[in-house]
């Protein structure tokens, strides 16, 4: 049927075959239980295998594709109010991500395409036929504005075309998608990564379990440690900037190896979990980065109000989705940098103190030695830089599909290699160095995660405090004269009022982490 603006192809929903509507509903419904039931057995498979955090972050996927299905029918239902918005057309012809030369071209082509249809030998006879009856029909009635179009009525163009509406719309979808895919991706090959990480914790725990006790304390010459050659850099100003240096370059290669690991594991069990040298701490470090994935498979707020200034600034001949690319570039680099920096703070700590020591050498894990004292900036960091090569490479195979490769809005291909060469760059080092990376280094901070204790082991740790509580108070009052029984009444065991109350340095059970 006719248009506004063009001719539709098909006819509306009261002349479609009633068989056309049911097939189209049964395969879209059908599609949309698939995937409903698709998540709904991934997740009582997680639960089954534990995975409490993972768990969530597939709740949490869950929530964005219900964002989206608003966001869908929000497009669909308002859509007939946003084309019927009119606004000047001289309000048109400023910022746009194509030239009005481009336009014009556009213009064209469709125009001859038009005529070399219209003119076609198959069907010139009809052509010509309609064209008589909209001659005549149009010497006895005015144009009207259902005919010229609402806003062509008034000399005016819509704010949004109903096709531009169709093109965001799956624009959206498109960006979300990738976004969750590129998240997954990163953490499943960078968790493989980690996992070979388990047959150092495996040899630790062997050593620990064959190595017999010393007669005497042993002396440690630190200068002379292994883990001080490789990171301390030397005293001095010409050392800070060293130190640098060598930490940029350090991500690319071996950005882990085992002694780092075996230093780091013992910084974070003596100053956590004294007494339990056996402390499973790579189980703890993947549960920890499950914990956090969660909060990277979203798409927060702030996220989205990056897209709308994306889309602000795309306009022709700035050239806004090249220069873009770099910034998640330079934050990955930023962000490996400040990690292996931080492995190198450690070194020096203790370098710089001490020229022997007794017993192992042992880091201070504390958070002065992140950006202002957050470890979690790091983690904000990282979800910013995935969600933005996801936007870079979303929004190039949306242009791509949508307009084509030799669309005006694609751009010259000198500025389409670099974008996607720097988003393989992106993905590859994020995965294979700086997850890794964050994983183990964000452990020396001032506090462990108490969010990746499952429920019964936070029920059993409760329970241990108020034992030994009771024990404690029992021992008070076994010295004043009283009886064992009298203390005993006098304890009130409730539930812990925090998760605080258990204190920094604290014993954790072996029963639960121990190898």
């Amino acid at each position: 049927m006719a248009g506004g603006g063009g001719v539709e192809e098909g006819s509306d929903l009261e002349f479609t075959p009633t068989w056309v509507v049911a097939v189209v509903c049964s395969v879209i419904v059908a599609a949309s239980f698939a995937a409903e039931r698709f998540l709904h057995y991934g997740g009582k498979f997680l639960k089954k295998k534990n995975q409490k955090p993972l768990y969530e972050a597939l709740l949490k996927v869950k929530e964005e594709l219900m964002l989206l299905g608003f966001i869908s029918l929000l497009l669909t239902v308002t859509q007939n109010g946003i084309v019927k918005i009119c606004v000047p057309v001289s309000w048109t012809n400023h910022m746009l991500p194509c030239s009005l030369e481009d336009k014009e071209k556009e213009e064209s082509k469709t125009t001859i395409s038009h005529f070399q249809t219209f003119f076609s030998f198959s069907n010139i006879s009809g052509t010509a036929r309609r064209l008589l009856g909209e001659s005549e029909s149009e010497n006895h009635q005015p144009a009207t504005g259902e005919k010229l179009g609402h806003c062509a009525a008034k000399g005016k163009v819509p704010l949004l075309s109903l096709e531009a509406l169709h093109h965001l719309h799956i624009f959206i979808f498109v960006l979300a998608i990738v976004h969750v895919t590129f998240c997954v991706l990163t953490v499943i090959f960078g968790g493989l990564r980690i996992r070979q990480w388990k047959s150092w914790e495996d040899s630790i725990g062997n050593e620990n379990y064959e190595t017999q006790p010393a007669l005497g304390p042993t002396v440690t010459h630190v200068h002379q440690h292994a883990f001080i050659q490789n990171r301390f850099t030397g005293f001095g100003k010409d050392s800070t900037v060293l130190g640098w240096v060598k930490s940029f370059f350090k991500q690319f290669y071996g950005s882990v190896t085992k002694l780092d690991y075996e230093t780091l594991r013992l910084g974070f069990i003596t100053t956590h979990c004294r007494g339990n040298p056996k402390f499973n701490f790579h189980k703890y470090m993947i549960r920890a980065l499950e914990d956090d994935f969660k909060k990277v498979v979203g798409i927060s707020w702030y996220l989205w109000i990056f897209v709308v200034i994306f889309l602000l600034l795309n306009i022709n001949g700035w050239h806004t989705y090249f220069w873009i690319a770099f910034i998640p570039f330079i934050l990955l680099l930023a962000v490996g940098t400040k990690l292996e920096h931080v492995i190198i703070q450690l070194a020096h700590e203790v370098a710089e103190k001490h020229s022997a020591i007794e017993g192992e050498l042992v880091v201070q894990p504390r958070d002065g030695h992140f950006w202002f004292d957050r470890p979690k900036i790091v983690l904000f960091l990282i979800h910013f830089i995935l969600f933005q090569n996801a936007f870079e490479i979303a929004f190039f195979f949306w242009i791509w599909v949508t307009y084509g490769f030799d669309s005006c809005i694609m751009g010259q291909v000198g500025y389409i290699v670099p974008r996607l060469v720097i988003g393989v760059i992106i993905q590859v080092l994020c995965s294979y160095s700086t997850l890794p990376l964050y994983a183990i280094v964000t452990q020396m901070g001032t506090h462990f995660k108490k969010a990746i204790f499952d429920e019964q082991v936070q029920a059993r740790l409760v329970g241990w405090a108020q034992k030994a509580k009771k024990k404690g108070l029992r021992g008070d009052n076994s010295q004043s004269g009283q009886g064992s029984s009298h203390a005993g009444a006098g304890i009130q065991l409730g539930p812990m009022p925090r998760k605080a109350s258990i204190p920094e340095n604290n014993v954790v059970p072996k029963n639960d982490w121990s190898v």
